[in-house]
């Protein structure tokens, strides 16, 4: 199954690509659920172009899915490069991975109904997520600011603890609070 890939050479196919998957995953964070009628209205193209790129909701979703990780994980150099490791580690969890994981509730739940015919969700993105923490504490060990013995598996599980922020409450004052908990257990 095609999870949406765009030929290289059509700059509107990679416009519309990404405007559907932005849309989509808007919608899923609303309601958990994609319309391809509604899905092409609101991305401004018909409802054949959201089936050339996606011939299937569950491509769709698993697309949505692997461009959310693949921006979580990439935004990691460019944090290193403008902060010190530390504030690195810190800036990520309360602004990019908090926000990812509150409003993907309904992402969470269309994965589980996307997948549940074939299995778990695709490998290389969990391994994508513990490549992002794995990178943010070399950098801190390489700065001698956390121990060198922490597991990446780790941090990312007590990371997991974003998914219960309530987007509605004070939301980034417990992420900070969260992401200050596990520095305390990390750092040297």
């Amino acid at each position: 199954m095609t999870t949406g890939s765009v030929s290289p050479r059509r700059a509107d196919t990679r416009r519309n690509h990404e405007r559907i998957l932005v849309v989509a995953a808007e919608s899923l964070a609303r309601t958990g659920e994609v319309s391809f009628n509604a899905i092409a209205k609101q991305a401004e193209v018909g409802v054949g172009t959201v089936y050339r790129h996606f011939p299937t909701p569950e491509a769709l979703i698993l697309a949505v899915y692997q461009r959310e990780v693949r921006q979580i994980v990439d935004i990691v150099p460019v944090l290193l490069d403008r902060h010190p490791a530390d504030e690195a580690f810190r800036v990520w969890v309360t602004d990019h991975l908090a926000h990812y994981m509150m409003t993907k509730k309904g992402l969470a739940d269309a994965l589980r109904r996307a997948t549940a015919s074939r299995g778990e969700l695709p490998a290389n993105a969990y391994e994508a997520m513990v490549g992002a923490v794995s990178t943010l504490l070399k950098a801190n060990e390489a700065a001698g600011t956390v121990r060198p013995d922490l597991d990446p598996l780790v941090v990312l599980r007590g990371l997991a603890g974003l998914l219960l922020l309530d987007p509605n409450g004070e939301w980034r004052r417990d992420a900070e609070a969260l992401a200050e908990l596990l520095w305390h257990g990390m750092a040297r």
